[in-house]
């Protein structure tokens, strides 16, 4: 895999980037890409870079980015909103379209964990790609969030959100929390994090509560349908408990054709590893999914004679 450093704007912020291209990539022509898409506290370093490694194998050109605020991206520091990141995968999009090594017709998108919903969400505004995956994701906040916690624990949290908003309008600031205040990790996906990401360059930098109200607002369920007839990949651990197996199946009833649910032997990322048996394998389908899509999306319909 060949790596090309870059950068795009997003919204004023300058955004960095890795432009990753398969090895032996032929002058003038014009090949599928994706823009992978990490999750809350992900970086371009660890799993955009990890799906571009195998993706790039099968013949795509690949881009990741870091969010705004995170690592060396402009931006607030702590600042997190799901909106903004969704505006952020619609920029890189439009950055990846002006390559010249990419086929606009043949552009997809991959988000992990709660880049998943980032993904449903830029693509349905930006109309601009063929295909979606979203894997491990959580697509109702609400939901999810009452799924994770106790009655007495969600109470609260909607308390502290609605201080913060008081704060943030009278004092003109949101609090700053621990990185998983509102997010805790379940014992394995907790383990997982302390010794795969917790050295990466800007990890666990502390989190405004503003975010929690962002995920409070998510309703991913009530515009996916609209994607159609761009192609969605529901992707998801059977094992999941961080973000339950049931978030999956409510998006893909929710979800118009085409749609494809693809079950994970895992959990949340216990097979997030490059040589890992299930992430070879997920990518394998993931290929599959993007081959299909985007044949789909540059044939041209057959007209129909009376």
């Amino acid at each position: 895999m060949i790596e090309k450093e870059a950068s795009f704007y997003s919204e004023g912020s300058q955004l960095k980037a890795t432009v990753y291209l398969p090895e032996g990539l032929p002058d003038g022509e014009r090949h599928p890409a994706l823009v992978v898409n990490s999750g809350y506290q992900g970086f371009n370093s660890f799993y955009p870079k990890m799906f571009a490694e195998r993706m790039t194998e099968r013949g795509f050109v690949c881009l990741g980015f870091d969010y705004r605020g995170m690592a060396d991206s402009e931006g607030e520091k702590g600042r997190v909103l799901i909106e903004e990141q969704a505006q952020d995968v619609r920029n890189a999009v439009t950055f990846l379209l002006a390559q010249k090594e990419v086929d606009p017709a043949r552009v997809g998108l991959i988000g992990w964990g709660m880049g998943a919903a980032n993904v449903i969400l830029a693509a349905e505004k930006g109309r601009n790609v063929a295909a979606v995956a979203s894997l491990n994701g959580f697509y109702d906040g609400a939901r999810w969030l009452k799924s994770i916690h106790t009655y007495d624990e969600f109470q609260k949290i909607v308390e502290e959100v609605e201080e913060d908003r008081t704060r943030r309008v009278l004092e003109g600031e949101s609090r700053l929390a621990d990185t998983f205040e509102h997010y805790p990790l379940d014992p394995a996906t907790g383990d997982y994090v302390e010794k795969e990401l917790s050295s990466v360059y800007g990890f666990g930098h502390p989190t405004r509560i503003q975010f929690t109200e962002s995920i409070l607002d998510l309703r991913v369920e009530n515009v996916v349908a609209n994607l159609a007839p761009t192609a969605l990949f529901i992707g998801h651990g059977t094992r999941n408990s961080l973000h339950p197996y049931d978030e999956a199946q409510s998006l893909f009833q929710a979800a118009a054709s085409p749609k494809t649910l693809y079950s994970v032997d895992g959990r949340h990322n216990d097979f997030m590893f490059v040589d890992h048996p299930e992430f070879i394998l997920l990518c394998d389908r993931l290929k599959e999914f993007f081959d299909e899509a985007f044949e789909s999306s540059t044939t041209p319909a057959r007209s129909i004679s009376a």
